[in-house]
């Protein structure tokens, strides 16, 4: 887990560039060395994240919505142009552009930021349940933290298409939790997706299906921590015409709701 950790980590200590015309910044970042066959998109994600944060300080990302229009490579690392829109006192917009020399534009990111502000505070949510015990532990290899679930996302089994799956990082700096989130949303909405198919799971990706993730939003609502325990409760309400759809709601212990997620993702069957 460390080792994995630190890495992921790294890959979130951009390298400021020279700008490239028409940008206001522009950023360097490298890869997590994973056997995955390409790019994950959550790191994308996350290093989206923290070039918007990056170029506009004193402001919070509010609002993250990302389109993949192809994959990319480990082998390269990515570019990040930021291209500023608008920025006042209290909000701030924003476009980036991930780009590799071979793959070209990997990912394209619409960012809004807020600087924090009070206001009145209400929510309505369905209430959290206990973390499960530590025989509930779920192996992610793609999360380099300890994640429980009393769902198993490998069953053949048919079942709702629903997942609670709770996350815990290592000690870390709370400026990166809005990073690592959108890191961590990326991974079991196409799972959550296959669950009532019969006989079908996420670990039949490449086999009797193939799937990528195609656009991805995240909004962040409230300052959290991922050194706590945090809950992704998730719904996939559509598997159709070669594409899934799935949304979801972060959650701290005490069911403060911190952010929610969206993803399309192409879900395509060999048969």
């Amino acid at each position: 887990m460390t080792d994995l950790w630190s890495d992921l980590l790294d890959c979130l200590d951009l390298r400021p560039l020279p700008g490239a015309p028409g940008t206001a910044a522009s950023f360097e970042g490298g890869n997590q060395r994973l056997t995955y066959h390409r790019l994950f998109g959550g790191q994308l994600l996350a290093q989206s994240v923290t070039a918007a944060r990056l170029a506009c300080p004193g402001k919070s990302v509010k609002s993250l919505h990302v389109l993949f229009p192809r994959a990319g490579t480990a082998e390269e690392p990515v570019r990040y142009e930021v291209e500023l829109h608008h920025e006042g006192r209290t909000f701030a917009s924003l476009t980036i552009r991930a780009v590799q020399p071979q793959a070209g534009v990997i990912a394209i990111a619409s960012v809004s930021l807020h600087a924090n502000e009070d206001g009145r505070d209400h929510q309505t949510i369905d209430p959290v349940p206990a973390v499960p015990g530590p025989e509930h532990v779920l192996q992610l290899g793609l999360l380099p933290w300890e994640t429980r679930s009393a769902i198993d996302l490998d069953s053949p089994k048919p079942e709702p298409p629903e997942l609670e799956l709770w996350m815990r990082t290592p000690a870390t700096d709370p400026a990166l939790a809005t990073a690592v989130a959108a890191y961590a949303t990326d991974l079991t909405l196409i799972g959550t997706a296959l669950r009532p198919i019969d006989g079908v799971s996420q670990r039949d990706a490449g086999t009797a299906f193939t799937s990528a993730v195609t656009s991805h939003s995240v909004w962040f609502h409230r300052p959290f921590r991922t050194d706590g325990w945090l809950l992704l409760r998730q719904h996939s309400p559509l598997l159709a015409h070669g594409r899934g759809f799935g949304r979801g709601d972060l959650l701290t212990e005490d069911g403060s709701l911190v952010a929610s997620y969206a993803q399309e993702s192409l879900v395509r069957f060999q048969s």
